[in-house]
């Protein structure tokens, strides 16, 4: 069996996969049954003086090797490129994009670092698998050294249409590196789609039968592989004595019958500050829900290095604490907020415990959280998923209430719906959604990926920029 060679931004400690959630979930399986070596950044800033050397270590039969970041690529590639251009970029918000020559060498000079340094750890069959945004040149820096193992790449955040594309520096640089990929996935079919589109109308690209395309003198396998969850484990996580005694306290210390809950990292694609204005909407229009409704909202800080981040964390605090003021009681806060991490765990019961599962980014790539709300739920009397049109995941989860996350009264009446929803309504439309994020499970999304890339041929290399 060929060896997996997994790459990404960040390493996870594969032993602790359960409570790490994201991509050590993912492939945690595939790694150990694999001989799998997993490759990438170690997390550590060292200073531009610090030579930069490789560690590698071995976890339940995983082994890891990692990379630190020197301070200037640090800035230059992680904050610069990778989160101030890809990734707003990405999420369609081009008004927080930063456009800056230094950070888009840094971009390319870590991955160039990052090619050599894993090219020199490859066996002959190796099949190497590329995750997100940070890595996207990374296939065409590996073919110039001579690798020619299969290598696939996975895009974790949406791919924008091409009118927006159209506006990320080095753009056509960054299309024709795709190209060096025997396959590139993306979570939904509007992503491919428009990936495709940007390819065909602006770079002379061709579709080849199914799945197929051409464009740069090369042809890839371009297809939607919408990435899912282990549900067995996070129900199962939700269903413990220790979960059922967090549930227990969490009804004992609050007055309100019933708990909406949302959980995203603290990120303006998230729509935080939307969710809290629909959140006070629905106090204003459902006076009703008063006293028996609370919203807890848990957003773990991401980026604080990254200027727009500290501005929506001000906003949402401030959000947060003038509804606490202008509706909270001596025995009721509407909103309680926490910037914070909280253990998988503990959000799995956190889950079940909830009437109401509140998922509104305004742009989202898949958001795992909606599938782990579903997979959380008690069957006899399941909550009730409120979801963004515009996360990933409502490609899949049609049976959610499907909202508008910028019209702040069509939340609020979803909440609203969601709350009052008779018992047979809900289960209805939980059976059909576990069936569905059952179907499109962990395992289908890596064995589908996997699959095709075994299958692959490798690409002509692209043309030279």
């Amino acid at each position: 069996m060929s060896r997996l060679i997994v790459v990404s931004n960040r390493v996870a400690d594969v032993s602790k996969a359960v409570q790490s959630g994201g991509l050590a979930v993912a492939l945690a399986d595939a790694l150990r049954e694999r001989r799998g070596l997993w490759f990438g950044w170690d997390g550590t800033v060292v200073s531009d003086e610090t030579p930069i050397g490789l560690t590698i270590s071995q976890s339940e039969q995983v082994r890891t090797a990692t990379v630190p970041l020197n301070q200037r690529d640090y800035d230059e590639y992680y904050v610069g490129f990778s989160n101030n251009i890809l990734w707003p970029s990405f999420h369609y918000r081009l008004d927080l994009g930063h456009i800056d020559a230094k950070s888009i060498d840094g971009y390319r000079r870590v991955n160039q670092r990052f090619a050599q340094s894993l090219a020199a750890l490859l066996e002959p069959d190796d099949i190497i698998w590329v995750h997100d945004y940070h890595f996207i040149p990374l296939a065409a820096e590996l073919r110039a050294l001579g690798v020619r193992q299969r290598i696939g790449f996975f895009l974790h955040i949406p791919f924008p249409p091409p009118d927006i594309f159209l506006a990320v520096p080095e753009r056509q640089w960054l299309a024709r590196s795709l190209f060096s990929y025997d396959v590139v996935g993306f979570q939904t079919a509007v992503d491919t789609s428009n990936f495709i589109r940007y390819v065909t109308e602006h770079a002379d690209g061709e579709e080849k039968g199914e799945n197929s395309i051409t464009a740069f003198g090369a042809t890839t396998k371009v297809q939607a592989f919408p990435i899912g969850i282990d549900v067995d484990a996070f129900y199962a996580m939700s269903h413990t004595p220790k979960a059922d005694e967090q549930i227990q306290r969490l009804y004992r210390r609050s007055m309100a019958s019933s708990q909406v809950i949302g959980v995203d990292r603290l990120d303006y694609s998230k729509g935080l500050p939307d969710r809290l204005r629909a959140f006070r909407r629905l106090l204003e229009l459902y006076p009703e829900n008063r006293k028996m409704v609370t919203l807890m909202q848990i957003s773990p800080p991401t980026r604080e290095d990254v200027a727009a981040y500290s501005d929506i964390r001000q906003e949402l605090e401030g959000l947060s604490g003038a509804i606490n003021g202008e509706y909270s009681d001596f025995d009721w806060t509407p909103v309680r907020y926490i910037h914070r991490a909280v253990p998988r765990d503990t959000l799995a019961a956190l889950f079940r415990g909830s009437q109401v599962g509140l998922v509104t980014p305004l742009r989202d790539g898949m958001n795992l959280v909606a599938k782990e709300y579903i997979a959380a739920q008690d069957e006899e009397d399941p909550g009730v998923l409120v979801l963004s049109r515009f996360a990933g995941a409502a490609e899949e989860l049609a049976e959610a209430l499907l909202v508008n996350p910028y019209d702040t009264d069509e939340v609020a009446q979803a909440l609203q719906r969601a709350l009052t929803m008779k018992k047979d309504e809900r289960s209805e439309r939980y059976d059909a959604l576990i069936k569905r994020v059952r179907k499109h499970d962990v395992k289908n999304w890596r064995e589908s990926f996997l699959n095709e890339l075994r299958d692959s041929r490798h690409p002509t290399s692209p043309e030279t920029a």
